[in-house]
């Protein structure tokens, strides 16, 4: 069985519908740790919360939780929940009352933030005592054999066209600005067990790979494609991928 992908089925233009979706999803001990460490389960702010991964997380552990994005589009996509209220609104501009929050949260978002505008927010919002975390996962990890493969084509291949901001996601927000009492983190992962095309996949939910794909650089991810393919074997074999789990967690 050949494991080539065929150059005439273009896999980031035929498999980009089908996989336009999938992404990781956090653990669910992110949440507990989150809310076990806040000063009471009253009220949790998910900010920059896409279609509500984290977000639905943490509506177990609190009488309410605000997701809140700026895109319309990601709001009209997420998965209602009686105990969650979505709104649409920037990370500087928190439409919620002064404090009167527990938790603030910003899973994969706050590269994208003007974080004093945000960090003025969170201070006028969070109650005494309250958390705030910004969360991200890091790069992935494949099994031997195929992370090296992997990390080429991550670092050296793609990497300049990530937008800047991704270094910031690299290293999971160490290098940036973070004026609060500084909590240890636990160290969590996200395991999943994915075939050739769901991991395919994933990667055309990448900005980067889009950028290529615009640049006119179909050439690199076809030959990352059919190199993966190669070390890959069975297409439909489910092999171990895992991302770190980074948080920068302040106490207010």
């Amino acid at each position: 069985m050949s494991t080539e992908i065929p150059s005439a089925r273009n896999w980031f233009d035929q498999g980009g519908r089908a996989y336009a979706r999938f992404r990781p999803e956090y653990p669910p001990g992110v949440a507990a740790f989150l809310a076990s460490e806040a000063p009471d389960k009253q009220i949790a702010v998910d900010v920059g919360c896409g279609n509500g991964q984290l977000t639905q997380l943490l509506a177990p552990y609190f009488a309410r939780v605000i997701g809140l994005d700026p895109s319309a589009d990601q709001i009209a996509n997420v998965t209602p929940n009686e105990r969650i209220n979505y709104q649409c609104a920037p990370a500087e501009q928190l439409p919620l009352a002064d404090k009167s929050v527990s938790l603030i949260t910003a899973a994969q978002a706050a590269h994208w933030f003007n974080l004093p505008a945000f960090y003025q927010e969170v201070r006028r919002i969070g109650i005494s005592g309250a958390i705030l975390a910004l969360i991200s996962y890091g790069v992935l990890k494949l099994e031997p054999g195929l992370n090296d493969c992997f990390q080429k084509f991550y670092y050296d291949e793609i990497g300049p066209y990530w937008p800047l901001e991704r270094k910031l996601v690299d290293t999971g927000y160490t290098t940036i600005n973070f004026p609060f009492e500084e909590l240890t983190a636990p160290s969590l992962e996200i395991h999943l067990e994915w075939n050739l095309f769901q991991f395919l996949g994933y990667l055309l939910t990448w900005s980067a790979v889009q950028n290529a794909k615009e640049a006119g650089k179909e050439e690199i991810l076809m030959k990352f494609a059919n190199n993966m393919a190669k070390a890959w074997g069975n297409a439909d074999l489910n092999r171990a991928i895992s991302w770190p789990i980074n948080m920068r967690i302040g106490r207010l």
